[in-house]
């Protein structure tokens, strides 16, 4: 019996969401006849990991029984992991470690650890969900989006074609196993900027357009701003469509993904902290390498938590907003490489070739930062414009901008480093299996 990994890493309140995706679990085990393994990792206070506890536990007796739910806290992923670096034998463990589970939110280094602990549970696929989301409805029943995962991953594409929609897929790739599949979210916007748009729609095309590449034409770059953080929209789902393909990561969303262990289990994502966009690299190397994918349209629905409207919720995010710009000074780089490497980024057993990535991202780092200066200095003056808490962001952006800068410069190479151990890692996950 084939296992999957469904997981829901989260550091906020979400007993909703626990006991929805409990569901989701149920329908992939029912339907499918896979062995579930739920998976929360829990950063949360002691108190609202108690409630989640109670949660689980009290509909612990409703789960299909090839449902099972693991609720690890940091101590609990902290001791696992610890075990896996020790038995890897990889260089710098102590800095694996921090990278891995980190003091500061890392959006790439939570999706590491289901990862890693998808090996340690044997699962051939990892299915990742969001606590800021929440299922489509239809005739009274949720969407579930493992419902198109299950479909086709792990399948010879050539094979899973008869369950798609559509097919617009090259020739030459049938033959490869389907290695992802996604869709993305309908309400609020992925990223929370839209009261930046509300007060000045051309601050808001400053500030968005620094996302680009800076060589795009001011067409190329209107376009990008109009299509950014909107998912698909507000459409509600009436009906299945999807496409094999290689899928463009412009139309996934992290919160709505399932990635095959042939990807995860040789790159794994970066693991900035305070970043957002960090956990998204797989989608474009995936897309890059030319394997198969399937686009559905089983979309999630995205809302905003309460604690984004804070005080210091709001300068958090703003935060994680600005390294994630930065950051694409040295992603634009890797992306542009890999793009123009296509298949050659695998191996003659058509297997991801980590020594690449990891050399394209060390490599990036040594780009010469004036155009993350420039960013800095474009976020700084766009926020001025806006006043109120844009302007008290701006003032500590000027006071912070020299370790922005090297931050950015740091995460990539700590990235770099993580890939290089990865390998070493997930053999060491199979080895130990589940501690907790």
């Amino acid at each position: 019996m084939n296992r999957i990994c469904l997981a829901l890493p989260t550091n906020r309140a979400c007993a909703p969401m626990i006991s929805a995706i409990g569901g989701e679990a149920d329908y992939a085990a029912t339907h499918f006849g896979v062995e579930v393994h739920l998976l929360v990792l829990d950063s949360s206070d002691a108190a609202t990991y108690a409630e989640h506890a109670r949660v689980i536990e009290e509909e612990r007796e409703f789960r299909a029984p090839q449902v099972v739910v693991h609720h690890l806290n940091d101590a609990d992923q902290r001791a696992f992991l610890h075990e896996v670096v020790r038995r890897s034998g990889a260089a710098k463990p102590e800095l694996l470690l921090d990278l891995m589970l980190p003091a500061a939110l890392s959006y790439g280094a939570c999706t590491n650890r289901a990862f890693l602990l998808a090996a340690a549970l044997g699962c051939r696929s990892v299915h990742r969900r969001d606590s800021d989301s929440a299922y489509q409805v239809l005739d009274g029943e949720p969407v579930y989006p493992v419902d198109q995962e299950l479909r086709s991953l792990g399948r010879r594409a050539a094979d899973a074609a008869a369950g798609v929609s559509a097919v617009a897929l090259p020739p030459e790739r049938v033959d490869l196993p389907v290695v992802l599949a996604g869709a993305s979210f309908v309400g609020e916007l992925s990223v929370d900027i839209s009261e930046i748009r509300a007060l000045d729609p051309a601050v808001y095309h400053d500030v968005v357009s620094l996302w680009a590449p800076p060589e795009w034409s001011y067409e190329q770059k209107r376009a990008l701003v109009e299509e950014s953080f909107k998912g698909a929209g507000t459409e509600p789902f009436v009906g299945d469509h999807s496409t094999l393909t290689t899928v463009d990561p412009m139309r996934v969303d992290m919160c709505n993904v399932a990635f095959h262990q042939d990807v995860y289990g040789r790159v794994p994502l970066p693991p900035a902290t305070d970043t957002i966009g960090s956990d998204y690299f797989l989608l474009h190397l995936v897309h890059d390498a030319l394997l198969p994918g399937v686009l559905h349209n089983r979309h999630v629905v995205n809302f905003y938590t309460p604690e984004r409207r804070t005080t210091p919720g709001f300068m958090a995010y703003q935060t994680r907003f600005t390294k994630f710009l930065l950051s694409m000074l040295y992603f634009h780089f890797v992306y542009r490489e890999m793009a123009a490497a296509g298949p050659e980024l695998l191996d003659g057993r058509n297997r991801l070739r980590a020594d690449r990535i990891a050399a394209l991202a060390r490599q990036s780092a040594l780009l010469d930062q004036t155009e993350n200066v420039r960013r800095l200095l474009t976020i700084e003056r766009s926020y001025r414009k806006l006043g109120g808490r844009y302007a008290e962001f701006a003032d500590s952006l000027a006071e912070r901008a020299p370790r922005l800068l090297d931050e950015a410069r740091q995460d990539v190479l700590h990235f770099a480093l993580l890939v290089e151990a990865w390998e070493a890692l997930t053999r060491a996950s199979d080895a130990v299996g589940p501690t907790w």
